[in-house]
């Protein structure tokens, strides 16, 4: 298992933050930078928020190792066709390291704000399926493809020039519903993202989705498994207990966080391969402390 970064894009994130970011991404070791895809937070006020596609561009001419991408882009303002087009060229442009996360959208403010159809659960869901079939069918079909849909239309479509990638970049579903998110992650992810559960929930998820895919006549190691989870982490034990701020360790573990010093992380995220993980994307919420984020990675990163 490996550990990448995961920040939230809409809580401030601004070009000399992310250029920081994802410099200390490539340096101390990790082995992603991911980010939401969000206009804005979810409650007011109203704080920076650096528009996702165009930042992950600059990433793939800026950095040579680590692997990247959205968790998640979301349908619900992110037309797929021109989502699938961006994904293989920022693809092409990194030299094969994007990751492509796709959701149906969630955030109530910003799709009100920005004038977004957000819709019920059950059409939003349709409309992401349909959404998961444009992308697929677009980024893997060397020949031109059509789709009549509720949502999405396509017409003797074809990207050209074709993905470098042969099948372009691979389909991330995030999320942990067992009734429509893990039957879409069985039809057409190559990974599922997990998102703040524990080991044990983890593996039982993670064994569900085996029985959704066999249905599918694929094979469970077709489709990589990874985890987005919290943290919150200290130098020692004072430095823990105070960003505790009196949240109780064993609670804040159970809803899906890692918690502790470096020695306590490790035989957390040890937990966590051995249930299947094989990629921890970490989300880290302080965008401008580096001190502690560079104290992570030579403390933590080394050990696994």
């Amino acid at each position: 298992m490996d550990v990448a970064l995961m920040i939230e894009g809409q809580n401030g994130l601004t070009w000399p933050r992310w250029q920081r970011l994802a410099r200390a991404a490539e340096e101390l070791g990790f082995a992603g930078l991911y980010r939401s895809d969000h206009y804005t937070n979810a409650s007011p006020p109203d704080v920076e928020s650096l528009e996702l596609w165009t930042s992950l561009t600059w990433l793939a001419s800026h950095t040579s190792r680590i692997a990247f991408g959205p968790l998640v882009s979301p349908v619900s303002f992110r037309e797929p066709t021109m989502t699938a087009r961006m994904a293989a060229a920022v693809d092409d442009l990194s030299g094969g390291r994007l990751e492509l996360g796709v959701g149906a959208g969630w955030q109530e403010r910003e799709h009100t704000n920005f004038g977004h159809q957000l819709l019920e659960v059950g059409p939003r869901m349709a409309r992401f399926e349909e959404g998961l079939q444009v992308i697929t069918r677009l980024l893997r079909s060397d020949t031109p493809v059509s789709f009549t849909g509720s949502f999405y239309r396509l017409q003797g479509a074809i990207l050209l020039p074709r993905p470098q990638r042969p099948g372009g970049p691979p389909i991330v579903i995030g999320g942990n519903g067992p009734q429509r998110t893990l039957p879409l992650t069985a039809r057409y992810a190559d990974e599922w993202n997990g998102v703040f559960v524990s080991p044990a929930r983890y593996a039982e998820l993670s064994a569900q989705l085996d029985t959704l895919l066999a249905a599918e006549g694929r094979e469970p190691a077709s489709v990589r498994r990874t985890l987005m989870h919290g943290v919150v982490y200290g130098r020692d034990d004072a430095d823990v207990a105070a960003q505790l701020a009196g949240r109780e360790k064993a609670a804040l573990r159970e809803r899906g966080m890692l918690v502790g010093t470096a020695s306590e992380v490790v035989e957390q995220l040890g937990a966590f391969a051995e249930v299947g993980v094989q990629r921890i994307m970490v989300q880290w919420l302080a965008l401008d402390d580096l001190e502690r984020l560079e104290h992570f990675a030579a403390r933590v990163l080394s050990q696994l």
